[in-house]
């Protein structure tokens, strides 16, 4: 078993999001808060090649993706600087590289079946409507019943396939482990001052996980490990974050066959898992 590098982005900002799409796109949010500015960002998932870099909308920070609908970013602004609600839904067209329709007065709430179901606020209540994911255009007016919106609300959330990603969770001594998982957990344990949870993804034999390391003046390092367990190899080794002062979560998290590892928070690294 081998995991080899495919690809690096890297533009010396902070990563904020990393959203796969459905078509081989991989959509990542940068920002600069001290100059607050965002910047967004599309590679093809496999290779790395730029659909496009450094996309700034006329709303050059207190803006946001709500998802990525087959090529299409749907986009967010806000009610008020500062402010968590949203409004407005903005459709960038990733081919074709811009903004094919706004919507300043809805906002998102989910896609299904190719429409954008959305809500405009009223003085007491929410009237709900669903927009053309394409054109924008209004296709139906649904009223202002919130039960049967949060109903398919519910069906959307449940109908979303995750089955190609793997999330690290949690390590504890569990029983229903492979013991060859505890071992290795066991031995890195020993051989490390380690402070917080350990984080770990088992993908048939290959093992990877992360942990935070004290080091002598009390910083920590995130390191990352992945363990071949077919013969004990450790077959790829990265410090993520070095010298942090706080637990760094969300380290990396595998699609398919592909591991995406985030570095100092601005460094995205993508390797192939080859069997």
């Amino acid at each position: 078993m081998k995991i080899k590098k495919k690809y690096v982005h890297n533009n010396n900002r902070q990563i904020f999001r990393i959203l796969p799409s459905n078509n081989d796109k991989l959509v990542i949010e940068e920002r600069n808060i001290e100059k607050k500015q965002a910047y967004f960002n599309c590679l093809n998932i496999v290779n790395g090649k730029k659909f496009f870099k450094n996309l700034q909308l006329d709303e050059k920070f207190w803006i946001g993706i709500e998802t990525v609908h087959n090529d299409v970013i749907l986009f967010h602004k806000f009610r008020k600087p500062d402010m968590p609600q949203h409004l407005g839904v903005l459709a960038f067209d990733i081919n074709k590289k811009k903004i094919i329709w706004e919507n300043a007065e809805h906002t998102f709430l989910f896609v299904k079946d190719g429409k954008v179901f959305t809500f405009q606020q009223l003085f007491e209540q929410r009237e709900y409507f669903t927009l053309n994911v394409n054109s924008g255009e209004v296709v139906d007016k649904l009223g202002t019943d919130f039960n049967s919106i949060n109903v398919l609300r519910e069906e959307v959330s449940a109908s979303e396939d995750f089955s190609s990603y793997h999330f690290p969770i949690t390590f504890v001594n569990q029983s229903d482990l492979d013991q060859q998982v505890v071992d290795a957990m066991q031995k890195v344990k020993e051989k490390n001052v380690i402070t917080g949870k350990i984080e770990y993804v088992l993908k048939e034999e290959l093992l990877m996980f992360n942990f935070h390391k004290i080091e002598q003046d009390n910083s920590l390092n995130n390191s990352f490990k992945a363990v071949d367990l077919t013969n004990g190899n450790y077959i790829l080794e990265r410090v993520l974050n070095v010298r942090t002062n706080a637990f760094v979560p969300d380290s990396f998290f595998l699609k398919d066959n592909m591991l995406f590892l985030l570095i100092e928070k601005t460094k995205l690294e993508v390797y192939t898992i080859i069997n």
